[in-house]
């Protein structure tokens, strides 16, 4: 159970205190709009100019965020979409409701993104997108991937659910390819009150599809016509639709609507939020360079660490502890043993029995594989932790490390032991 942790995995990812509390007391007591209003226009233009992009739509969930996001690609049937394995199930969910050819695209072992030599091996003249994330907080080989998708009309979709907080040569996750999606769930770098989600990107196109879509109605193609019908009712000043229902043909629907209004009670707490993002995302800094200085005296573990130019977000920490079988889950368990949760993120998703169904086969992702079932730990990592408790975890982490140790110890003295007949010679 959770609480019998000393250390548990984060319930939320974010604080939330006395600034959104006040915010929010007064939304209540001003009679304003709780949806649709001020708030959610002052949240999309701070967080437009934060990730660098024209537009910033808000949506009730960053699966959502997601969804819309893979509907603006306009896929065709027979289209190919390339994918990473080491990921949320969200990010390619929503292919499967798409007649098309999903390839997923081996990680680098180091940051576990997308691989850029893998991927270049998966486009072909049928690929029209590559859906990545920015795994953990740490951003994705992007110039590497954002030009081979140029040279080729490809457009990128960025999830960016644990990037918040992260650079890349000097500019923001959101910003780098064609569509960005980010998540303000409870257990992310700042939350609106437990869901929520933004789309950013830079057309015009886009932006009008995407606010009709999330306001109820359908993504269609119009074109205005010259007159109404001669029996049309006049429609009076108070009434909500313009002359241009009548004036407008329809000539296809690609998509209904639907109502993903980011409620004003998120939003407002959401601009606070961001307020506070750089803060919070030092605390998650601070306690990955605490937890790296363990890792770094042990030769059996490693943690990767960005290039220069490249900052880290820290949604998650992730080691990787190498030696025989059994060498992880003595580490895993010396930890839970010590009071500390550990959650490992993410199965390979290409091994899920949806993605099997179409094909998708162990072997296809050798490194992801390799690693998220042998080598790849999670730690908590997150600003709510208390100094105690990340004493704690340092000192449980270098522990447990050293109970791998001995399993790599032990099974290298097995392999050193002279057989009985190697014996037998020796005596004679």
């Amino acid at each position: 159970m959770r609480g019998a942790y000393k250390v548990p995995y984060a319930s939320r990812g974010s604080i939330l205190g006395a600034t959104e509390a006040a915010a929010l007391g007064q939304l209540l007591e001003s009679g304003e709009s709780l949806s649709m209003g001020s708030w959610r226009e002052r949240f999309e233009r701070r967080f437009s100019e934060y990730a660098g992009t024209r537009y910033a739509l808000s949506v009730t969930s960053g699966t959502v965020a997601l969804e819309l996001a893979v509907h603006l690609l306009d896929l065709a049937p027979g289209d190919e979409v390339v994918v990473t394995p080491q990921t949320f199930q969200a990010t390619v969910q929503p292919l499967l409701d798409r007649q098309v050819r999903v390839r997923f695209c081996d990680i680098d072992r180091e940051s576990l993104n997308m691989d850029p030599a893998s991927l270049k091996s998966l486009i072909t003249d049928r690929t029209r997108a590559i859906l990545l994330v920015h795994y953990g907080g740490w951003p994705a080989e992007m110039d590497e991937i954002v030009t081979m998708a140029r040279e080729r009309g490809i457009l990128v979709v960025e999830d960016c659910a644990h990037a918040l907080g992260a650079r890349y040569d000097g500019r923001r996750p959101g910003s780098l390819g064609d569509i960005g999606c980010f998540s303000f769930h409870a257990s992310k770098n700042i939350t609106t009150l437990g869901e929520g989600g933004m789309l950013t990107f830079d057309r015009d196109d886009w932006a009008e599809r995407v606010d009709r879509l999330r306001s109820n109605e359908i993504d269609g193609v119009f074109v205005a016509g010259d007159a109404s019908p001669l029996d049309a009712p006049e429609l009076l000043p108070w009434m909500k639709y313009s002359s241009s229902v009548y004036r407008d043909a329809c000539l296809g629907v690609r998509r209904s609507g639907t109502n993903a209004t980011l409620s004003e009670a998120a939003c407002v707490v959401g601009l606070h939020q961001l307020d506070r993002l750089e803060d919070l995302v030092d605390r998650r800094r601070a306690i990955a360079a605490r937890l790296n200085a363990v890792v770094d005296r042990h030769p059996h573990a490693r943690a990767g660490r960005p290039r220069p130019g490249v900052h880290h977000a820290q949604h998650l920490y992730t080691c990787f502890v190498s030696g025989p079988r059994g060498t992880r889950e003595a580490l895993v368990r010396g930890l839970d043993a010590r009071g500390v949760e550990v959650q490992l993120r993410y199965f390979p998703l290409h091994l899920l029995p949806e993605w099997r169904s179409r094909g998708h086969l162990p072997g296809e992702c050798p490194v992801a594989e390799e690693l998220w079932f042998t080598e790849h730990v999670n730690l908590p990592c997150h600003p709510g932790l208390t100094d105690e408790q990340v004493d704690h975890l340092a000192d449980a982490l270098d522990a447990a490390l050293d109970d791998a140790r001995n399993v790599i110890e032990n099974a290298e003295s097995l392999t050193t032991v002279p057989s009985i007949k190697e014996t037998s010679h020796a005596a004679h």
